[in-house]
């Protein structure tokens, strides 16, 4: 049985590339997908004409949906708002922020909100991971997947970094983080935020643990077309393309093939 997922980030709706969105929502809703992954940035400056976007164009998809807020889904130009109520206008858009999950099909996955409003550092929109965040995944997954079921962990910000990026997340506790996971037996831990794609094993455990990047879906491009993932989930191998916008039509960027537990 394959589980068939589609893995998209990084809208910024606001900024977005319509085209690649439009064109994105149409492969996406004749993909025959068991389920679309938003991993965070769906917004550009958090404002609620941006989050109006947002939530019409997830009405727009077909089929179950997880969605987890980025640091851009926090209201940049309301600094108050930001560090008392960061994501109030996410989740009153778009769902809850702490924790979305999904359960069926044989794979399991639970969100993680790696974003802060506020940090004791100047760059706010790095990641931050607790170790209650991280305890409670593990559990979850303790309690709700099956030994066979495939887990998948979502998170807006790389909990590593991608080798040769265009940018960091810097994700405090994300080291941590990645070894606990892979010592939870996750099978892949999907993000957004670089704005390019990448997949690549966790050095830890069994080295079955993958970091599984997507693109972006906005103007802002950072050396790697507009674009989203589809992933295909087999029992021996997971097998992703990295598909790019070329402005008329979508097609593989980058593909991946990664031997499972």
């Amino acid at each position: 049985m394959t589980v068939r997922l589609a893995h998209l980030s990084d809208i910024h709706f606001g900024g977005e590339n319509a085209e690649a969105v439009a064109a994105a929502t149409e492969l996406v809703n004749a993909g025959g997908f068991d389920l679309v992954v938003v991993s965070g940035d769906l917004t550009r400056f958090g404002e609620a004409a941006e989050f109006a976007a947002a939530s019409d164009w997830l009405a727009q998809i077909d089929g179950p949906r997880l969605v987890t807020p980025g640091n851009h889904d926090s209201p940049y130009l309301a600094p108050v708002e930001r560090v008392l109520a960061p994501f109030r206008r996410f989740e009153q858009a778009i769902g809850p922020a702490p924790a979305q999950s999904h359960v069926g099909g044989g794979f399991a996955v639970r969100g993680v909100n790696t974003a802060r409003g506020a940090q004791p550092r100047l760059n706010w929109s790095k990641g931050q991971i607790a170790r209650r965040q991280v305890e409670e995944v593990v559990t979850w997954f303790d309690q709700a997947a099956s030994a066979s079921c495939a887990r998948i962990v979502v998170c807006h910000h790389p909990l590593a970094e991608m080798i040769g990026g265009p940018m960091t997340a810097r994700v405090w506790g994300g080291e941590r983080a990645a070894r606990a996971f892979a010592e939870a037996r996750v099978d892949l831990v999907l993000s957004g935020h670089i704005h390019a794609p990448f997949a690549w094993a966790y050095p830890y455990g069994d080295a079955r643990t993958y970091a599984v990047g997507a693109g972006t879906l906005s103007v802002r491009e950072r050396g790697a077309p507009p674009g989203f993932n589809v992933l295909d989930i087999e029992r021996a191998a997971i097998h992703i393309a990295a598909l790019g916008w070329t402005g008329s039509h979508y097609e593989p960027y980058r593909t991946w093939s990664l031997d499972r537990r």
